[in-house]
């Protein structure tokens, strides 16, 4: 069975800072960006969103008569723990080298009451794979994290190269699963 997962990334925010699992409202006032999203999935595609509000009100915005399906948790922002909502240039002492190494070095490296990056790895595939036993097409609002994770997946690049892989607001990664998993594209802006 063949599957295809258009991630999308939900609108954008005006917060500074870490932002995880922090319910931040998105800006959904460019409606000519959201029409012309909505315009490119697949119309037979049912939408999911991961539940923090950013996502869902971005996924709402571009169902257009989509059909939806439960806000799925597992398809969240990385869990940032006491780093979140902080700029890296607020984290000082022991934390600094410890953030360095989350981002130099992602795998294990753990944020304080927080998750690794095989932590949302693992969390985030296993939405993912639950979604792709669907078959068919399906829209998945999450995060810049959550859509790195199926990047690195699909591509088998290391956690630092997938670091660098942008992923705008509003913008669609297609990612096909027909027995492994493959990236069609990625960060495109309608």
């Amino acid at each position: 069975m063949t599957a295809r997962l258009w991630w999308v990334r939900h609108g954008p925010t005006h917060a500074s800072g870490m932002v995880g699992w922090s319910d931040v409202a998105a800006d959904l006032s460019d409606a000519a960006a959201l029409g012309r999203l909505a315009a490119v999935l697949p119309r037979d595609a049912a939408v999911v969103s991961s539940d923090l509000g950013r996502a869902v009100t971005t996924a709402d915005a571009i169902a257009d008569g989509r059909p939806r399906l439960p806000h799925d948790p597992d398809l969240r922002e990385i869990n940032f723990g006491t780093w979140e909502m902080r700029r890296h240039d607020e984290i000082t002492g022991d934390e600094a080298q410890l953030i360095r190494r989350f981002w130099d070095e992602p795998g294990e490296v753990t944020a304080p009451e927080g998750e690794s990056w095989n932590d949302v790895c693992r969390r985030v595939s296993a939405a993912a794979d639950r979604l792709a036993a669907w078959g068919g097409e399906i829209v998945a609002v999450a995060h810049m994290g959550a859509i790195l994770t199926q990047v690195q997946r699909a591509t088998g690049f290391d956690g630092y190269r997938t670091f660098g892989q942008p992923i705008a607001n509003l913008s669609v990664t297609t990612i096909v699963f027909d027995g492994s998993w493959r990236m069609e594209s990625v960060n495109r802006s309608p």
